[in-house]
């Protein structure tokens, strides 16, 4: 059984630049994988000439992007971005669903902690 990972990251970008960034291969390979590959709906990530696929099983413009691993079907074979948006302050936070095996959660933070400080640099923040 995996562990449940839930990480929040504060993002100065509009909601709708930050979706592109979460949803489209262009967008995805400038931070999170070295290239990424649609075909349908199943996105192939390669890092370092490995390839794992994913299928976009849903989303919601400016609010939501969820994948399947497609190398199992189990429940929590997935990671989701959703982006927030504070109604006060209009302060704009992405959060990241994921999981990982209980010994490798410390390992699993740390690497989204990396992915998204490249997405904040591409992104110019």
């Amino acid at each position: 059984m995996k562990q449940k990972i839930n990480l929040e990251y504060t993002i100065n970008s509009s909601p709708a630049v930050l979706f592109k960034r979460l949803s489209t291969p262009s967008g995805l390979s400038e931070w999170f994988a070295d290239d990424v590959n649609l075909k349908g709906s199943i996105y192939t990530f390669i890092w370092n000439s490995a390839e794992e696929m994913a299928e976009m099983v849903g989303s919601k413009e400016n609010k939501y992007v969820r994948f399947r691993w497609t190398e199992n079907e189990s429940e929590d074979n997935y990671f989701e971005f959703r982006i927030n948006q504070h109604e006060l302050t209009g302060d704009v936070a992405l959060e990241i669903i994921d999981f990982a095996d209980e010994e490798d959660v410390a390992d699993a933070e740390e690497l989204w902690d990396s992915q998204v400080s490249k997405l904040k640099h591409v992104m110019g923040l």
